[in-house]
C-alpha cells in the first residue's frame, strides 16, 4: 500500500470494532455438510473442534473445526452469510458460546472475552472501525499494549520498521489516514503483544484494487516472520493461491478442507465458490 493511497479510500470508520451481531446475510445453521479434503490436523496453535456458536439466541456455527498450527497461514472463504466472520469473532471471544471446544496452545479459551483472549497470544483486526480516529497513529499503537505496564519500544519500533509510512505519520490522527494505512495501523496494533496467531477479518476490504496484492504481500511478510495467520477474505482466489491450506464454510459448517493450492484444483470448489 503505498503512501499515495490517502485519496482514493473509503472515509474512516468511528472507533475500533468488538462486534456482536452476525455479519450480513447470516442465518440460523443448517446441520448437514463435513469437511472434505485431507483430514484435520490433530497438532494444531488452535483447535476448534464441534463448535456451536451464535449472537444471543441465534446460533450461526454449527460443528464447526478449524485448526491453525505454529506458524501456518490459514484462509476461510465461502457465500455470503456462511458463518466466516463469525467463526473468527469466536475464536476471539466475541460471539456466544453454545457448545464445543476452543483451545489455543494447550489453553481451553471457549467463552473467554476478548480481554482474557488476547493475554494467550492472539490479536484481532476486525474488517470496520478498527483505527480509533481521533487518537494519533503512534497512540493507536500503544493502545496495542494497553494490558501492559508500560509501551514496549522494542514492539513500537519493529512495527514502525515493518510498515514505515506509520513512523512518518506517527503525530497524524488515525481518522485522517487512507484506507490502506488505515488497516496498516489496525494490524500493526495488534502486532504490539508479539502475538503468535494473527486474526483477520476481510482485510482487502474497501481497498482500491491496485493495494490489495500489496496487502497480501504485507501478510505474507507477517506470516513468514513466525506469526500464525487466520484470515476470512473476499478475494477468495488469491487468499488461497498464498495460503498453507483453506476452508469453505457454508451455512456454518465445514463444506471443504485441504491445502489452497488443493481447493483452487477442485472443480467442485472452483465451479460453486471461484466462479469456474
Amino acid at each position: 500500500m503505498s503512501d499515495s493511497d490517502a485519496d482514493r479510500e473509503a472515509p474512516p470508520s468511528t472507533s475500533p470494532a468488538e462486534a456482536d451481531a452476525p455479519e450480513e446475510g447470516e442465518h440460523a445453521t443448517a446441520t448437514t455438510g463435513a469437511p472434505v479434503g485431507t483430514a484435520e490436523p490433530d497438532d494444531g496453535l488452535l483447535a476448534v473442534r464441534d463448535l456451536d456458536a451464535g449472537y444471543g439466541d441465534l446460533q450461526v456455527l454449527s460443528a464447526l473445526d478449524l485448526t491453525v498450527r505454529a506458524g501456518e497461514y490459514v484462509t476461510i472463504v465461502g457465500p455470503n452469510g456462511a458463518g466466516k466472520s463469525t467463526a473468527m469473532k469466536s475464536v476471539f471471544g466475541l460471539t456466544t458460546h453454545m457448545g464445543g471446544t476452543v483451545s489455543f496452545d494447550g489453553h481451553d479459551i471457549a467463552g473467554l472475552v476478548p480481554e482474557e483472549v488476547i493475554h494467550y497470544g492472539i490479536g484481532y483486526v476486525p474488517q470496520n472501525e478498527n483505527v480509533f480516529p481521533t487518537l494519533s497513529v503512534q497512540e493507536n499503537l500503544e493502545m496495542g499494549a494497553y494490558i501492559l505496564d508500560e509501551v514496549p519500544q522494542d514492539r513500537l519500533e519493529a512495527v514502525y520498521d515493518r510498515f514505515p509510512i506509520l513512523r512518518e505519520r506517527k503525530s497524524q490522527k488515525g481518522g485522517t489516514l487512507s484506507g490502506g494505512q488505515r488497516q496498516m495501523l489496525a494490524m500493526g496494533r495488534a502486532l504490539m503483544l508479539d502475538p503468535q496467531l494473527l486474526l483477520l477479518d476481510e482485510p482487502s476490504a474497501g481497498l482500491a484494487p491496485d493495494l490489495v496484492e500489496e496487502m497480501f504481500d504485507r501478510i505474507d511478510a507477517i506470516n513468514e516472520a513466525g506469526t500464525a495467520v487466520l484470515m476470512v477474505e473476499q478475494n477468495a482466489k488469491e487468499a488461497l493461491r498464498r495460503c498453507d491450506r483453506g476452508y469453505v464454510l457454508v451455512s456454518g459448517t465445514n463444506r471443504f478442507m485441504d491445502s489452497g493450492e488443493a481447493l483452487l484444483a477442485d472443480e467442485d470448489v472452483r465451479q460453486e465458490f471461484l466462479g469456474g
